[in-house]
């Protein structure tokens, strides 16, 4: 589904001529751009090490996103006190003591209402368990994405469209955008005001 509705097309330049294709296709290519599966609120899971004398990680997605009737962006979360990295043990004898009690391997599921976050950021600050052992390594399972396409987007997505229109290659007779390689005009396309409207949304890690 296409950021713009036909209804928006005016209000953001576009001819009233502009077809849905093109559209569709400029929506696309913001998601490869920001290297996620849509803007729009989409379920994420990820596997991350906490390091050394730290209890946050930082999600990838942004911005974080409860969606209604849920109080946190967060859905589920495990963590567990893994086998140390080297030069990550600081305390020999807490370690010993999580192996007697067969605490490292083990999952612990984590109620994500005592888990703190920063939607903004995509920051979560996580507590110790009861042992006083910090945690080393979660999986999360969380809601991102924006609940309503802001101005940002909906402009950035009809200056893709503008520059696909101006390009002379782009300019063919063809009933179906979808069957063209967009990705060779994509430095033309995605152009330097595209990328600063697009920048908050660009996922925080994968490349």
């Amino acid at each position: 589904m296409g950021y713009l509705q036909p209804t928006d097309y005016e209000n953001y330049g576009l001819p009233e001529s502009t077809t849905d294709d093109w559209i569709t296709v400029a929506s696309a290519m913001i998601n490869s751009y920001c290297r996620r599966a849509s803007l729009n609120p989409t379920e994420y899971t990820e596997r991350l090490r906490l390091t050394a004398n730290s209890q946050t990680v930082r999600l990838t997605y942004l911005p974080l996103l409860a969606v209604s009737p849920a109080t946190t962006p967060l859905v589920t979360i495990s963590a567990r006190y893994a086998r140390p990295r080297r030069g990550e043990l600081l305390d020999p004898a807490l370690e010993q003591l999580a192996w007697v009690f067969g605490l490292p391997g083990q999952w612990t599921t984590l109620d994500p209402t005592t888990v703190d976050f920063m939607a903004d950021t995509g920051e979560l600050i996580f507590p110790s368990n009861l042992l006083g052992i910090a945690y080393n390594e979660v999986a999360v399972t969380y809601t991102a994405g924006l609940a309503v396409i802001g101005a940002d987007v909906l402009t950035a997505c009809a200056l893709v469209v503008k520059n696909a229109q101006n390009t002379p290659g782009l300019n063919v007779k063809t009933s179906k955008m979808d069957t063209l390689e967009m990705s060779y005009f994509s430095n033309d396309l995605m152009d330097a005001r595209v990328q600063s409207l697009l920048r908050p949304y660009v996922a925080n890690r994968l490349g």
